[in-house]
């Protein structure tokens, strides 16, 4: 569901951002291999006296199965950096920002499934070694703070606290959560998908077929299925006869015009991604989160209805007129209009925005860093006024988003004045400074 699409490095220029004094990072280029960690345990940079420093990670996206999963190789190394994390006594806490745990990275053919208790119980069994060492995090004296992300948005807090007892999960809604931290409470961590229409949860476009309001999952999960189909299956090209809109509403018309918004951006993503599974076959055979049928990919893609308006015939019919309530239950402080928050979720730039009038520009708020993940494109915009945005990016193997970066992650040191950096884990162990690289225009 992510717009795939390569980002040129552009110099950052603010003076008050400074890099973290003595993390050892590189700026400019990629660092030269360092040397090998001793059999003892070393810290990621030489530490402070004082533990001010927050960490923030995201979109780890570990998996139920190696075979499905987007975070193999770079598993080993992020357990060496929770290691080095326990060992680095100036951090104060830890947070994970959503998309920890996965359950929508799975092929339409993935054995069906009723439980997502003991789906998440697998999960987590299948991470052994990095739930291990998040456990040695929390009990190192960091604080460990885990908010949801969409994929794992059904993920229930007892079965993660049964795994990690002493982590702190911040919700606030189904599916959702925010953090606030920091010495001034300055700082507002979250996913970022209470934003995205195709990634919120929606408990409200479905409920009518489905005879209850459990559905959560949106429009994006099967789009997930769909995609990580394609790509397991070796991403092939296959034609695909589509339902084609002809009439294009007036813009005047805010509902027709949203919906055909909406059909169009599918219609652009389903071109691209092209299974070897018919659109008419029944793939989604779906037991779990209030859905209790199969249904094919034309159920839920968008056509022209005999009545002349536009809307998908049995998934997410006429989504547009459910998003403003949908905004309600997620607790948006700010609403926005359909047509917006479709076109914002494949424009990165949207979540700076979000960040922005959600938090920095809200005068009900008083914050001054903004944290999201969720886009896997890591992300430092100074947005004026002593104010930032910051996207901590992603720990996949393949950072499709972003190529030039992975395993990245946020650190801030907050005080009087917070400080803060965007770095990449690399594979030798050293830390690549790569603020200077991802401020976006």
């Amino acid at each position: 569901m992510r717009k795939f699409k390569a980002l040129a490095a552009m110099a950052l220029a603010v003076s008050v951002i400074p890099v973290c004094v003595g993390c050892g990072a590189q700026t400019g280029t990629q660092p030269e291999a360092q040397n090998d960690l001793q059999d003892e345990v070393q810290p990621l940079w030489a530490a402070g006296s004082e533990r001010n420093k927050i960490v923030v990670i995201s979109d780890l996206h570990l998996g139920i199965n190696d075979e499905y999963s987007e975070t193999v190789a770079n598993r080993p190394l992020l357990v060496e950096f929770l290691q080095r994390l326990q060992s680095t006594s100036d951090v104060r806490e830890l947070v994970i920002a959503g998309d920890f745990l996965d359950e929508w990275f799975l092929p339409v053919y993935y054995s069906s499934y009723t439980d997502e208790t003991q789906f998440y119980k697998d999960v987590i069994a299948n991470n052994h070694d990095v739930i291990f060492e998040l456990n040695n995090v929390a009990n190192s004296g960091i604080n460990l703070v885990y908010v949801p992300g969409n994929h794992d948005m059904t993920l229930e807090t007892e079965v993660l606290q049964e795994a990690i007892p002493k982590l702190k999960q911040m919700r606030d809604a189904e599916g959702l959560g925010y953090y606030y931290t920091g010495d001034r409470h300055e700082i507002a961590i979250e996913h970022g998908h209470r934003y995205d229409v195709f990634s919120a949860p929606d408990t409200v476009t479905n409920a009518e077929l489905c005879g209850n309001d459990d559905t959560i999952f949106p429009a994006g999960f099967f789009y997930a299925r769909y995609a990580a189909t394609w790509v397991l299956e070796g991403r092939p090209t296959v034609e695909k006869e589509l339902p084609v809109v002809t009439n294009v509403p007036d813009t005047s018309d805010t509902d027709q015009y949203g919906a055909y918004i909406y059909y169009s951006l599918l219609k652009n993503i389903s071109e691209r991604m092209t299974p070897n599974e018919a659109l008419d076959e029944k793939i989604f055979d779906m037991h779990i989160a209030g859905f209790d049928d199969a249904y094919t990919y034309l159920d839920f893609y968008p056509c022209q209805q005999e009545d002349g308006t536009i809307s998908a015939p049995v998934l997410f019919k006429n989504i547009q007129r459910t998003w403003a309530e949908r905004q309600e239950i997620n607790r948006v402080r700010v609403p926005n209009g359909f047509v917006e928050a479709v076109a914002g979720t494949v424009d990165w730039d949207y979540y700076y925005q979000q960040a922005k009038t959600q938090y920095l520009e809200n005068p009900d708020e008083n914050i001054d860093i903004v944290v999201f993940g969720h886009t896997h494109v890591p992300a430092l915009k100074d947005a004026g006024n002593g104010a930032y945005y910051v996207n901590s990016g992603t720990w996949v193997d393949h950072n499709t988003e972003y190529p030039d970066a992975t395993r990245t992650f946020a650190v801030i040191t907050t005080g009087e004045q917070d400080k803060i950096e965007l770095l990449s884990y690399e594979e030798s162990g050293g830390l690549w400074d790569i603020s200077a690289h991802v401020n976006q225009e």
